[in-house]
Formats: structure tokens, C-alpha cells, sequence
């Protein structure tokens, strides 16, 4: 069965795709806890299908606003949970789980500076996945989708490349945030995530899917630009502080 459409779904903090075939679905990302009954509303009523027809949810990487809704979703349609295949969690440790509550506390930060109103946003800080999948290889049950790894932001984001109509989804590798694009906060690997960036220019895609964002065609001098206003140095919390420490502009306060 052919794609039918991708339908944008406005999350609590970050847009959510859902990929319609006429006998299956496929959830582009694993979303926040707090977007799981509105991904359900939407296949029950406006799709007007079974939720059972939610056969894949992808996890791009372990970011609350991407793997938050993952297990929930699973609990509620029997869909595959499928992500990066990599041999330790995420957030491994005790400095993993320190690096968790940090995280859900960034999401909700930014749901403030959105004026969303407070939701539940835990999730496991272990991801339990059904199915790992490698670069270039296909996600499960749907062929037509390619797998691309794209890290810099974390060390397994995914990006999922239609190949047919050439529009890809790229997670957080791109933010759209008011009338500019930027790169993501965090960035564990700058040359990575340069490397990503110059990855998905070379698709040339047709359409440009990004979590906050929407879906957009987005022009070589865009990824030109961005791949020369990359960050050099490592961009994350602990530099945050230290930058904070030092009287320093905070890269974090844009958002």
C-alpha cells in the first residue's frame, strides 16, 4: 500500500507526524506523555480508524517531547517501539538519571515559555524498544521509509527518509524557532552534528519535516548557513552553567 498522507499533529511542546497508509499507520516520533491521548483522539476521531492501526511509533532519540509517549502508546495499540540501535540507554547511570530530571524539567520549561498549561511529562528514562535499526536500513513494516542516523544533538537521533516522495523527518536536527532556524539545544557532538546537517542537504528533499517547526522546503543557502553557524564546542546544560557562571549570554535563552 501506497502513503496516503503525513498529517501534522500539534503536540504540548513539539509537532507530531503521523504517516496514513490505508491499512496502517505510522507515528514519526514517540511524542510527550502529554500527546498520547491526542494522538489516540485523532486516529479514533478524525481518521475515524482503530487505534490498533497504529502499527510503528518511532523514537528519534530520548528526549522527553520524543520517547515520552512511547511506552504509553505501546500499552495502548500494541504498536512496534522502534529506535536507534545502540548497546547502552540514553540516560545510563547515575549521572543519566540526574541528566533525565533535567531534561523533563527543560521540557517544562519550555511548555512556560510557550504558555502551555502544566502537564504530566514523566517517562521511563529507559527505553524499551521492540526493534533497533541501523543507518539505511528501512523501519519495519514500512519499506518505503529509510533510517538515516543523524547524531550531534544526542548520539542517536534518527532522521526518516521517505524515499518515494523524498520529504524527511529530522527530529530536532533543525529548530524553526519564530522567523529564523537554529541549531538544537543540546549539542553533545559538534562535528557530528555539522556532518548530519551537510547529510540531509545532500537528499535534497523535497519537504523538510522538523519537530518545532513544521514541514517546510528548506533551500541549500539555509543548510549553508547553519552548517557555518554550528556550534564549535560542545553545547549543553553543564556549558550552560559554566557560560552562566562567567557572565556569559546563555545559548539556551533564545528558546
Amino acid at each position: 500500500m501506497t502513503l496516503s498522507n503525513i498529517i501534522r499533529i500539534d503536540g504540548y511542546i513539539q509537532s507530531s507526524y503521523l504517516a496514513v497508509y490505508p491499512d496502517k499507520l505510522l507515528l514519526l516520533d514517540g511524542c510527550c506523555r502529554a500527546d498520547v491521548p491526542i494522538v489516540l483522539r485523532y486516529i479514533k476521531n478524525t481518521l475515524q480508524r482503530p487505534i490498533s492501526d497504529l502499527k510503528v511509533v518511532m523514537v528519534t532519540h530520548m528526549h522527553p517531547d520524543h520517547a515520552g509517549g512511547a511506552h504509553k502508546l505501546r500499552e495502548a495499540t500494541g504498536c512496534l517501539v522502534v529506535s536507534a540501535d545502540k548497546p547502552k540507554q540514553w540516560y545510563a547511570g547515575i549521572g543519566g538519571q540526574m541528566m533525565h530530571l533535567v531534561d523533563i524539567g527543560l521540557a517544562h520549561y519550555v511548555a512556560n515559555r510557550q504558555n502551555r498549561p502544566f502537564k504530566k511529562l514523566w517517562y521511563s528514562a529507559h527505553l524499551q524498544a521492540d526493534i533497533k535499526v541501523s543507518d539505511g536500513e528501512s523501519i519495519p513494516e514500512f519499506e518505503d521509509w529509510q533510517v538515516l542516523e543523524t547524531p550531534g544533538h544526542t548520539d542517536r537521533d534518527l532522521s526518516l527518509y521517505h524515499l518515494p516522495t523524498r520529504q524527511v523527518y529530522i527530529a530536532d536536527l533543525i529548530i524553526k524557532l519564530r522567523h529564523k532556524f537554529v541549531a538544537p539545544f543540546p549539542i553533545y557532538d559538534p562535528k557530528s552534528y555539522i556532518n548530519s546537517l551537510q547529510k540531509i542537504k545532500n537528499l535534497n528533499p523535497t519537504k523538510v519535516m522538523m519537530a518545532h517547526g513544521r514541514e517546510l522546503a528548506i533551500e541549500d543557502a539555509t543548510f549553508d548557513m547553519l552548517i557555518v553557524q554550528a556550534p564549535k564546542e560542545p553545547r549543553t546544560v553543564k556549558d550552560t552553567i559554566k557560560h552562566k557562571l562567567r557572565g556569559k549570554k546563555s545559548n539556551f535563552s533564545e528558546y
